[in-house]
């Protein structure tokens, strides 16, 4: 793949028309909290047949289940499994569609595509690949459809790069329960969400120094449960004030000895057959990852936009400014930028599609290289706007502060530096 095709072409227009109708003229809105982003993703679900596609593609997929477990009930023989396009996610199979609209979307509002990816990419997609069935036609058809907005916690005030070794929220059984305590913070979604994907440490120790010194803390299992919004201990902290994503709600959440059944433990076993909830983490840390390359996509793209069109207008010295040299210089460094970071986004797309995507040291090369390159993209386009670009009207300096984001958002760039290293020299 080495450019979008026409089908991607007419999605991008038809994406564009409605970013014109309906984020633009609410840009100041959004950017100050006074609207939030979810009744436009809804929209944007809904004029697209977005919410249609996903409802579909989870009706397919579970009762392709359903009739699996069935016959497995019945002590009937099943082939081996084979894996399906479906299978992959609520919108696997339409990976060009979202890079579309992802990347779109962040050149103009990137906090909606964070609010959007958390809740589908990350809440929604982990359910779907550790739930069993219950749980998933429990959840995942209102979350599929943005109906619910789902958070993923994972991140802790003392944990940030050190998830699971500086994990606190930890969880003990009680009988057929657990009971979960903790806090998790920077959690996107965290003060609106439906519906909680929690990640917590099983502390199987009886209280005594002896038990607890026995099992490591760094060591301990991680499980995965979901929460709903309004359980008896479970708090959502309001937003917090950010240097950029406004769009993107981002809080605190507290659990204070929430009793939590079996059913919401995902795989409702602390043996899952794909591991603890490290393997599910660092599953969702790839998609998520490679997901910064499209959203800096977006970003670099509209930079690129804004900074041709002014170096055109703009006139010093009786001449447009297009014609110095060292303006030259900054749009020229912004055209290798857009091509080297639309070809990772080719390449992802195409390695998907081959049944290839690529790995976690990989996907945080990718990370690695795009957020950088947009962040730097984005501060030459506030320099070569001047005076305008410190203004907020002139769009790039909202662009600036989402784009820093990218090199903080899913890992900071030094972790990635560390998985791409280990990667190395796993070979």
């Amino acid at each position: 793949m080495f450019e979008w095709s026409e089908t991607d072409e007419l999605i991008r227009d038809a994406v564009r028309g409605f970013i014109a109708k309906e984020i633009r003229p609410y840009l100041d809105a959004l950017d100050s909290g006074e609207l939030l982003p979810y009744p436009i993703i809804r929209k944007l679900f809904s004029e697209f047949g977005i919410d249609a596609l996903g409802e579909e593609s989870i009706t397919k997929l579970l009762a392709r289940q359903r009739k699996r477990e069935a016959a497995l009930a019945a002590g009937e023989e099943l082939p081996e499994k084979k894996e399906r396009s479906g299978d992959g996610g609520p919108f696997s199979g339409q990976e060009s569609l979202m890079a579309v609209l992802v990347s779109e979307l962040s050149g103009v509002c990137m906090g909606l595509v964070s609010a959007m990816g958390v809740s589908i990419g990350l809440g929604a997609t982990t359910i779907l690949s550790r739930g069993t069935l219950a749980q998933k036609e429990r959840w995942l058809p209102d979350l599929v459809t943005m109906k619910k907005v789902a958070a993923w916690a994972i991140t802790e005030p003392d944990s940030g790069s050190d998830a699971f070794g500086g994990m606190k929220t930890y969880v003990r059984r009680d009988g057929e329960d657990y009971i979960l305590n903790g806090q998790k913070t920077f959690i996107t979604n965290g003060p609106y969400a439906d519906t909680v994907v929690v990640y917590a440490k099983l502390d199987e120790g009886d209280g005594t120094p002896e038990s607890k010194t026995a099992q490591a803390k760094r060591d301990r299992k991680v499980l995965t449960f979901v929460l709903d919004k309004g359980m008896e201990g479970f708090t959502q902290g309001k937003p917090f004030k950010k240097m950029g994503l406004h769009a993107s709600p981002t809080g605190e959440l507290f659990f204070d000895n929430v009793r939590l059944g079996r059913d919401r433990l995902l795989g409702e076993t602390e043996e899952h057959k794909g591991g603890d909830g490290r393997e599910s983490a660092r599953s969702s840390f790839t998609a998520e990852r490679i997901g910064v390359a499209f959203m800096a996509l977006g970003i670099v793209n509209e930079c690129h936009r804004l900074c041709v069109d002014y170096a055109k207008t703009r006139t010093l010295w009786g001449q447009e400014i297009g014609r110095f040299q060292l303006v030259q210089l900054k749009l020229a460094k912004m055209e290798v930028a857009r091509i080297n970071v639309q070809n990772m986004v080719f390449n992802a797309l195409e390695r998907n599609r081959a049944g290839k995507p690529p790995s976690l040291a990989e996907a945080s090369a990718m990370k690695l290289y795009c957020s950088e390159v947009a962040t730097d993209v984005a501060m030459d386009a506030v320099q070569l706007f001047g005076g305008n670009g410190y203004m907020a009207e002139y769009h790039v300096e909202q662009l600036a502060r989402d784009a820093k984001s990218l090199m903080i958002y899913a890992g900071s760039n030094e972790i990635q530096v560390t998985h791409v290293a280990k990667g190395l020299l796993a070979r």
